[in-house]
């Protein structure tokens, strides 16, 4: 059932922040519970992309993270990230200051800033748009979690897209993880260009695809009338 805006949410599931029950495949992985703190309502009512890559990004990589995020939100696209450095700020920074909206989905608890300086961001995404974590308040913050948040931000996103990364980057596990959900992922020019890299050829040999124009992804996603009908259709059924 859907909850209303500007309260903030001690615990919910993937299925009611998605507004649908997860298959079997989404099942293995998923948290059973979420902590959400928003500003907005759930179910999540729009198609949603996650913009991921390395905290130690080039120029190029943020500039076009900000692009693709930009683009995204005039689409009316939600745009995902994991707040980390790099290219997860500017994707959250740019969507927002484009008017869109975005979900921080976070390797700590909700109490926990990382990194320490995006605590303004934090704030401002918990407060009007949705921030997700899957570990609860006094939760110690260990390297895995990251590995384990990039499994739920690729659960609760309708497609990736990695900006830029290296062979040993965690926005791998987000790939992977997208790919065995059967969900479409991007690989930018960016990284296919890059010869040295290895990840993209065996990533690209199991579906992901190469991002040249922006409007790929738009096509592969659902529409919002299709998750809103969605969503209608499961609070019909739990009645």
């Amino acid at each position: 059932m859907e909850k209303s805006a500007r309260c903030l949410y001690v615990s919910t599931s993937p299925q009611e922040l998605l507004g649908r029950p997860l298959n079997e495949i989404e099942q293995k992985f998923a948290p059973s519970k979420l902590f959400l703190s928003s500003g907005k309502s759930i179910p999540l009512p729009r198609p949603r992309v996650a913009i991921v890559g390395s905290r130690k990004a080039s120029s190029q990589g943020i500039l076009l993270a900000q692009e693709i995020a930009s683009f995204l939100a005039g689409k009316s696209v939600i745009v995902v990230s994991g707040l980390a450095e790099g290219i997860d700020t500017a994707a959250h920074e740019a969507a927002i200051r484009h008017g869109g909206s975005t979900v921080a989905v976070l390797g700590t608890p909700l109490d926990k800033f990382y990194p320490a300086k995006n605590v303004g961001l934090q704030k401002t995404i918990m407060r009007n748009h949705w921030a997700i974590s899957q570990f609860p308040v006094g939760y110690p913050t260990e390297p895995k979690n990251f590995v384990i948040r990039n499994r739920t931000m690729a659960l609760v996103s309708d497609a990736s897209i990695i900006v830029e990364a290296g062979e040993t980057s965690g926005s791998l596990h987000q790939g992977w993880e997208a790919l065995r959900l059967g969900r479409p992922l991007f690989i930018s020019k960016v990284i296919t260009d890059n010869v040295s890299l290895k990840w993209p050829k065996k990533m690209m040999e199991y579906g992901a695809v190469e991002l040249t124009e922006f409007e790929e992804v738009i096509d592969v996603l659902p529409s919002s009338e299709r998750i809103l009908q969605i969503i209608r259709s499961e609070v019909c059924l739990s009645v």
